[in-house]
């Protein structure tokens, strides 16, 4: 019984995969494998990137199982960040991501449509997105001077991806559209945070790689998500 519910389960999370977003799971394997192979990357960093771009995706997907893998590489790039000194993203995936990761397994739990085992997605009004624009101005300020004060490599790009990406998880969470905006900024932001990092010793290869693809996946998939409510809209239009 056990075994059947989990082939059950492993059946509806693969289902419904595109062309183009098996491809960019195999490139972005591929790009991680040929780091780790030539550049001898930390391993550490690699199972940080596989878990996270499979996250990623599958959350982009709309599938509850995404959970499992951000659990795993949010403790992963947790200990990448310590050894760096990114105190705020430390702080962030250690005490926010793991427990909110495991809030959003059980919320999505709750809003999945029967047939697909898709979560069902929404946006935010006018009045919620001023509300989030104003908390996240205020929170990369405090975070910026609270990580200044001890001495993090890089205040101003830490507390804007740390402040950004507790927003992002939130929005996650409420499986709002918006998520996405935020994770374009975040992403990009962190790119360019391990790019200085590399380019002064440090061996994460697969940690750029890793925030290079999140960039073009989180356009990719704010475009689907787009997509679905336009259609979803129309529909209770007619209705």
């Amino acid at each position: 019984m056990l075994i059947m519910k989990i082939t059950e389960f492993v059946k509806n999370e693969i289902s419904g995969w595109k062309s183009i977003e098996i491809i960019l799971l195999c490139a972005a394997f591929l790009l991680i494998t040929l780091n780790s192979v030539f550049l001898k990357d930390n391993i550490i960093a690699i199972i940080s990137a596989i878990c996270g771009i499979l996250y990623t995706i599958i959350a982009g997907k709309g599938k509850i199982s995404c959970y499992l893998f951000g659990i795993c590489g949010s403790a992963c790039y947790g200990y990448l960040s310590f050894i760096n000194a990114l105190y705020g993203n430390l702080l962030l995936y250690i005490c926010y991501y793991i427990p909110a990761q495991g809030i959003g397994f059980f919320s999505w739990k709750k809003h999945m449509k029967k047939t697909s085992q898709e979560i069902i997605k929404t946006s935010l009004n006018f009045r919620q997105k001023i509300f989030i624009l104003t908390v996240s101005v205020f929170g990369i300020y405090m975070t910026y001077l609270i990580l200044r004060h001890f001495n993090d490599s890089n205040p101003l790009l830490d507390g804007i991806t740390t402040f950004l990406s507790v927003i992002g998880m939130y929005l996650t969470v409420k499986r709002c559209i918006e998520q996405w905006i935020i994770w374009m900024i975040v992403n990009g932001l962190s790119f360019i945070m391990w790019l200085n990092l590399i380019i002064h010793g440090q061996k994460a290869y697969s940690t750029l790689v890793m925030w290079g693809i999140y960039v073009i996946l989180a356009v990719y998939f704010y475009i689907e998500w787009k997509k679905e409510l336009v259609s979803n809209n129309k529909q209770g239009e007619v209705l």
